[in-house]
């Protein structure tokens, strides 16, 4: 089943055949894996580990050179017309450059290209930069900027999905949670319903869950979620609170809810995005509907679905015939489970269990989920490469091209990390997480702070005339930082693409539309898929057929 997609929302690249699409897969994992010591690399290290002189000889002298203006304009932004070079570049690092911005997927709409990355923020903020002109109250109250402007685009795009499936209930999965407001006496009522989503169930689990929820829904709905101790006890992507919100078809605003979103460190850049660990909200529905003999259609939606939450979703999708449709903005890369690394930081265990014969193949990871790119030479993505994948490229020209002091954090923790290593060669990146304003500190004022964190006297001497010498060298790491960072895009690809694959494998069409503006919402890609009612669990194909698919792109 096709998607059609409003005018707005035009298309971004031509569409990928299957083949095509499996080719790409082929450049990018051969790319990725040429160039997997810069993605894997920990910038902390810059000198513990001479990440410098890993570099090739001919890239050193024309890089370190580099003003910060020039390290956006020349290396990062795609978008950038006007290259002056300072000096003649060999052509292996204009290769690197050309091939990755030529594999990721265009991050903007082709309205907004050629925009200058960083530039503006959405034009819904510029009359009132923290509130959205295109939102009514209810739907700001407690939101920042950035997830008025997602909850908004999503919106949009839930409400088309509806249409075209003729679906009026959407469960959303990780919704957030919200305070009660008035909802039209027109429009059914969205419903906070708290569980666990087990990656390892079955989607029979999964209805029943829903199934569950309906049966016991009585009364009003509830006035708020969880308490945010309880949300803590949650976890994030392994086991992850769901359940349902109603879609109300006479507007584009209602089933949307607040969402609460951390702050990204300075030290990394990295969008800290997921709502993962969130209540869901459950429509009110008339007794028929409710039956567990026949659930009733709906389309499945995750904002910012984190680590294998995403994945989950797009099987429960492909497998569960009640699911129409499927709108999936994943985050947190870093979180998906892999062969080589099934249990990743920060993956929580489920509570409770799955019974036996509710659990699916256990063999099913996070990435890659499709057998073609499974079967592929250096398909493996290291956890230090999801995690890169999951900084905001756009927020770190910004910063080059102010020349910003937040520059200064990798040199100041790469060099703290030489004095660690002397003392404890057996602490190697310890976390120290954000020293508020460290940029603004003098060296031996951020070196005690850190110290303190990872268990040494704060008072260790420091050779000062090392700490210049290093802090001297901010050019060189900055510049190193950006070539690594030049891969995040890539590395988003894939994951991304691998999951276009495994729904083509399932005979499902899909799109990848760059909903959300990546220079106020980095992880902004939105992954749409439709079925036909009454669609079957279809079964897996073989490589050999999968030619008969063709998927295409949107935005």
């Amino acid at each position: 089943m096709s998607v059609n997609l409003s005018p707005d929302m035009e298309m971004f690249t031509s569409s990928l055949s299957a083949e095509q699409a499996r080719e790409l897969a082929k450049r990018l994992t051969t790319f990725l894996s040429q160039y997997s010591h810069l993605s894997d690399s920990y910038i902390i290290e810059f000198f513990t580990e001479d990440l410098w002189h890993t570099l090739p000889n001919s890239w050193q002298p024309v890089l370190q050179g580099l003003s910060y203006p020039q390290i956006a304009d020349l290396l990062l932004d795609a978008t950038h017309g006007d290259r002056r070079y300072p000096s003649v570049w060999p052509l292996s690092l204009l290769a690197f450059r050309a091939t990755a911005h030529a594999l990721a997927f265009p991050r903007e709409c082709r309205r907004e290209r050629g925009r200058a990355a960083g530039s503006v923020k959405p034009e819904e903020f510029l009359e009132n930069q923290s509130q959205s002109s295109l939102l009514g109250h209810i739907f700001r109250k407690h939101v920042k900027p950035k997830k008025q402007h997602e909850i908004r685009k999503l919106g949009t795009l839930v409400k088309q999905i509806c249409d075209q499936t003729d679906c009026n209930r959407v469960v959303d999965v990780g919704s957030g949670q919200s305070g009660s407001y008035p909802v039209p006496v027109s429009q059914s009522s969205p419903r906070h319903v708290a569980g666990w989503l087990n990656p390892k169930a079955s989607w029979e689990t999964f209805i029943k869950q829903l199934s569950t929820a309906d049966c016991d829904s009585k009364g009003p709905p509830t006035p708020s979620g969880p308490s945010k101790k309880r949300l803590r006890a949650c976890e994030l992507q392994g086991c992850s609170p769901v359940v349902q919100t109603s879609s109300s078809r006479g507007s584009t605003d209602s089933g949307l809810r607040s969402q609460h979103n951390n702050e990204s460190e300075e030290e990394s850049s990295a969008e800290n995005c997921c709502s993962c660990v969130q209540p869901v909200r459950q429509e009110d529905a008339r007794p028929e509907e409710n039956s567990r003999c026949r659930y009733p259609d709906f389309v499945l939606t995750g904002l910012h679905a984190c680590g294998d939450l995403s994945a989950t979703l797009l099987r429960h999708f492909v497998k569960c015939p009640h699911v129409r449709g499927i709108t999936s903005v994943a985050c947190c890369y870093m979180k998906i489970t892999t062969k080589e690394n099934p249990t990743p930081p920060g993956l929580v265990e489920c509570p409770a269990p799955p019974t036996p014969g509710q659990e699916s193949v256990s063999s099913e990871f996070g990435y890659p989920m499709s057998s073609w790119v499974r079967g592929l030479p250096g398909h493996q993505l290291s956890y230090k490469a999801r995690e890169g994948s999951c900084h905001a490229i756009e927020d770190y020209i910004r910063r080059l091209r102010e020349e910003s002091e937040l520059l200064r954090t990798h040199c100041y923790r790469a060099t703290l990390e030489t004095f660690i290593r002397d003392t404890r060669p057996d602490l190697r990146r310890a976390g120290i997480q954000t020293i508020k304003k460290a940029h603004l500190l003098p060296f031996t004022e951020y070196a005690r702070l850190g110290l303190a964190r990872v268990g040494l006297p704060p008072e260790l001497p420091l050779d000062p005339e090392r700490v210049e010498a290093m802090l001297k060298l901010q050019g060189r790491v900055v510049v190193y930082f950006s070539l690594a960072l030049l891969l995040a895009p890539v590395v988003e690809t894939l994951v991304l693409l691998d999951r276009i694959i495994y729904l083509q494998e399932n005979g499902v069409v899909s799109r990848l539309i760059p909903l959300f503006d990546p220079n106020f919402s980095p992880r902004n890609f939105v992954l749409v898929a439709l079925k036909a009612p009454g669609s079957p669990k279809p079964n897996y194909t073989s490589r050999s057929s999968l030619g008969k698919v063709t998927p295409t792109f949107g935005e």
